[in-house]
């Protein structure tokens, strides 16, 4: 593995996620691959989850990490190749990803979406002018478009609690939001879960359909509450319209997900990636139930970093 920014970065799913819950039993066994090394993490937009998860992964494997907060601690960077740079910024990107190769043996870059310019974000314009420029390998702490290690932390988790002898039914689920959020996690998730053999469903209202590069052959069911019927998990997530690109469309269902809700499921297990804004995307009852897994979540993005970490540094002993 030379690079990690989707699922077709990689060879098997299972057999990832495999070793990937066998890390969990000794997460520093591995010490020795990362001994004299420096990962990078670079980060353009905020983050907890993350940044904290990637660090102590890289940790495990014994690398010493650099954090950049860019937007902050960085000169302001150019996108634009050939730009006349009189204006606000001050560093163009090709030189900026050139010296941080200089000092990391592997980066980590997060870059959120704009939800302005459509073209610009499904592009992955910045994301992919610092892997163009950078000499080490690079790897996806979000994008434009996709979350990578958010989704194969879902699917260790998923693993994790498989009903036994069933093929589990999953659905992703649109949840209510303040404000326009990207599609990345929405996008990620169901591209992931293609690579498995899994029954899957998107629900959300009409008008709010994902990126269809990455639903394309998904269930997509508009009725929320029939999309629920006999479901082992269910991710909760909102994200802005894709067609009315980055718009919040009015909804009149109520699409909050609560106990009421899930009583036509298979006693489901709930998701969400955290951040989540409570009783607007999902009611506090969901949240606290016995059945919600979003810290084990969490605490699988620290494993699914790792693994990846791992992989790449094996390709470069």
């Amino acid at each position: 593995m030379n690079k990690f920014f989707s699922v077709n970065d990689i060879t098997d799913l299972n057999i990832l996620v495999k070793e990937a819950i066998a890390l969990k039993k000794t997460p520093l066994q591995n010490q020795h691959l990362g001994k004299g090394k420096t990962i990078g993490l670079v980060f353009l937009n905020s983050s907890l989850r993350t940044r904290l998860s990637t660090q102590k992964a890289a940790q495990n494997l014994g690398l010493h990490t650099i954090i950049l907060n860019a937007n902050q601690e960085a000169w302001t960077w150019e996108f634009e190749d050939g730009a006349i740079m009189n204006g606000n910024t001050v560093e163009h990107v090709k030189d900026a990803a050139n010296v941080l190769s200089q000092y990391c043996d592997i980066i980590g870059i997060r870059c959120f979406a704009g939800l302005t310019n459509k073209e610009e974000d499904v592009s992955e314009k910045v994301y992919s002018l610092f892997e163009k420029y950078a000499k080490v390998p690079v790897v996806s702490l979000e994008s434009a478009t996709l979350h990578p290690f958010q989704s194969l932390a879902d699917c260790i988790t998923i693993a994790e609690h498989l009903p036994v002898n069933k093929k589990p039914k999953v659905v992703l689920s649109w949840a209510p939001h303040i404000k326009p959020i990207p599609h990345a996690v929405g996008n990620s998730f169901a591209q992931w879960m293609q690579e498995t053999d899994y029954d899957f469903v998107i629900t959300h209202p009409e008008g709010y359909e994902l990126d269809p590069q990455f639903t394309n052959g998904v269930t997509i069911e508009y009725n929320q509450e029939k999309a629920l019927e006999n479901a082992d998990f269910v991710y909760v997530k909102n994200w802005s319209s894709f067609k009315n690109y980055g718009k919040l469309i009015p909804v009149e269902e109520d699409w909050l997900l609560t106990n009421e809700k899930l009583k036509a499921s298979n006693n489901a297990k709930i998701m969400h990636c955290l951040p989540v804004r409570r009783n607007v995307e999902i009611s506090d009852e969901v949240l606290d139930s016995e059945n919600a897994l979003v810290y084990q979540q969490a605490n699988n993005r620290t494993y699914a970093a790792q693994i990846v970490l791992q992989k790449i540094l094996e390709n470069h002993e």
